[in-house]
């Protein structure tokens, strides 16, 4: 955790030097967490200026793989590991859940009870709609686990699962559905090109009661060795779930049921590039709808490197965000943009609840074949009335191969 030198000093930084401040007011209540390593930053969002301003950051036990927040927005959660990509190191040994108390004024944030110490890497973690507990997926090996959330927001004990869980393959995202009766968890196996082994990848769906989960269904399109299901979002109104299929590049629409969970086939599958033909290697990311569920978002991203006069850079392929306008009658999405990334590998991005501003977290630097540098950052993007995207700012951001921005995400204060 930050000591009072420390928290000082960042505080300090953030006043005194205009780059770092980045806008000087906050016109609402919208803050933006930012995760570059081990540290937790936020900005405040005045949605209709597009600006951000920054404040003093805190620190996790480890490097941060995701948060979520409380429904009552007094709290926020966040999971770490010194495993994963930037370690280096797959496994790591110190893998950590934390609350943390956010101040309803200004949404700085404050340790709120015990570290929470986890048996292997989190990869995602939410909150389920009642505020009771806590769902934390692992990818390595591919498994879950649900923690009871205390009256007070502190996280408490584990819950025991009596059932045998059907956990799959590389476990990368955990929701509650709408109703709260059921928790997926979308498992995206390994069926990338050549660096990889072939697994099956897909989405489980498990019963849901008092934290306790038992397997429903397992959705595996053909026999899951061309399904690489990376997030999913759900419409607020409709029962659809949108679904970004990670090595195939694609956003898949599956239909919610009552009695089975989910509809074993898609509705719809649809590409995500601006380019389908194109052959560098490509994959699909995070996924968003609209508030208003006329419109659902994801990124393309492409990292991939090639050497050139002895240094690695950016091999080519798109870095975007697609937007899709969703048939409210059918569910069906038609790809209408793909807007710029003004950045490299875009893992995560969020809405604010207007609908009116959407802002995108490169994940690193990027070294360019012309010998130039594409920053990290914060993209911020206004949303026209047809649901298209235009750049108005970046704000850069230093990050990098071992110190990744690997989690951004909004929330809206109490």
């Amino acid at each position: 955790m930050v000591d009072r030198r420390t928290f000082t000093t960042l505080l300090a930084a953030a006043i005194a030097d205009p780059a770092v401040s980045f806008g000087k007011t906050m016109a609402n209540k919208n803050i933006f967490y930012s995760s570059v390593g081990p540290e937790l930053t936020p900005y405040s969002v005045d949605v209709e200026k597009a600006e951000l301003s920054k404040q003093a950051a805190v620190s996790t036990p480890a490097n941060i793989q995701y948060a979520w927040p409380h429904p009552s927005k007094k709290y926020l959660y966040v999971v770490s590991s010194s495993g994963g990509p930037a370690a280096g190191d797959v496994s790591g040994s110190v893998h950590a859940a934390n609350a943390f108390a956010i101040d309803p004024a200004t949404g700085a944030l404050k340790p709120h009870g015990d570290t929470i110490k986890l048996a292997t890497r989190p990869i995602h973690a939410c909150v389920d709609h009642s505020g009771r507990y806590l769902l934390i997926a692992y990818n390595n090996p591919s498994s879950l686990s649900v923690h009871r959330i205390n009256a007070d927001g502190t996280i408490g004990d584990q819950v025991e699962q009596p059932n045998k869980l059907d956990t799959g393959i590389f476990a990368h995202q955990i929701r509650a559905t709408p109703d709260n009766k059921r928790v997926i968890l979308i498992t995206r196996g390994n069926n990338a090109p050549s660096d990889n082994p072939a697994d099956p990848g897909s989405i489980k769906v498990f019963t849901f009661k008092d934290g306790v989960l038992a397997n429903l269904a397992a959705i595996s399109p053909g026999d899951g060795m061309h399904f690489g299901p990376r997030h999913l979002d759900f419409h607020l109104t409709k029962p659809w779930m949108f679904v970004s299929i990670e090595s195939q590049n694609q956003l898949a629409v599956f239909k919610l049921d009552d009695k089975t969970g989910l509809s074993r086939d898609p509705l719809f599958v649809k590409n995500t590039l601006a380019d389908p033909a194109s052959k560098l290697r490509q994959a699909a990311g995070p996924i968003h709808v609209s508030p208003d569920g006329r419109f659902v978002y994801l990124t393309n991203r492409a990292w991939w490197t090639t050497e050139v006069e002895g240094k690695k850079v950016f091999a080519g392929g798109e870095n975007s965000i697609a937007v899709f306008a969703i048939n409210q009658t059918t569910g069906e999405p038609t790809l209408v943009q793909n807007a710029d990334g003004h950045g490299n590998y875009l893992r995560t991005f969020n809405i604010d609840p207007s609908g009116k501003l959407l802002i995108a977290a490169p994940l690193w630097t990027m070294a360019m074949r012309d010998g130039s540098t594409v920053s990290a950052g914060l993209v911020l993007y206004r949303i026209a009335g047809d649901g298209k995207l235009t750049f108005v700012r970046k704000y850069d951001i230093d990050a990098n191969e071992k110190k990744q921005q690997f989690w951004a995400g909004l929330v809206t204060l109490a």
